[in-house]
C-alpha cells in the first residue's frame, strides 16, 4: 500500500466515521434509576408464561413418560 492509497483510505475513514466527543458519557446519573427499578415490586407473570406452565402440566398429565424428559431439560 503506497502513500496515495493510505491517504485515500484515511480520508474515506474520516468521512465514514463521525468524530468521537471528548465527553461522551451519559447526560445524567443512571445509578438512581437502577436502584429504583431494583426496589420496585416485580411484575405479575404474563399470560403466556401461565399458558406455558399449563401446557407443560397438561403434557405431563396426558403423557407421564415425558416427565423425565422435561426434568432433563430443566
Amino acid at each position: 500500500m503506497n502513500e496515495d492509497e493510505q491517504e485515500r483510505m484515511k480520508k474515506l475513514l474520516q468521512q465514514a466515521l463521525p468524530p468521537v466527543e471528548a465527553d461522551g458519557g451519559p447526560s445524567r446519573d443512571l445509578w438512581l434509576a437502577v436502584l429504583r427499578r431494583m426496589d420496585a415490586s416485580p411484575a405479575a407473570l404474563p399470560w403466556f408464561d401461565l399458558a406455558l406452565v399449563a401446557g407443560l402440566l397438561g403434557l405431563a398429565a396426558f403423557f407421564p413418560a415425558s416427565i423425565p424428559v422435561l426434568l432433563y431439560y430443566l
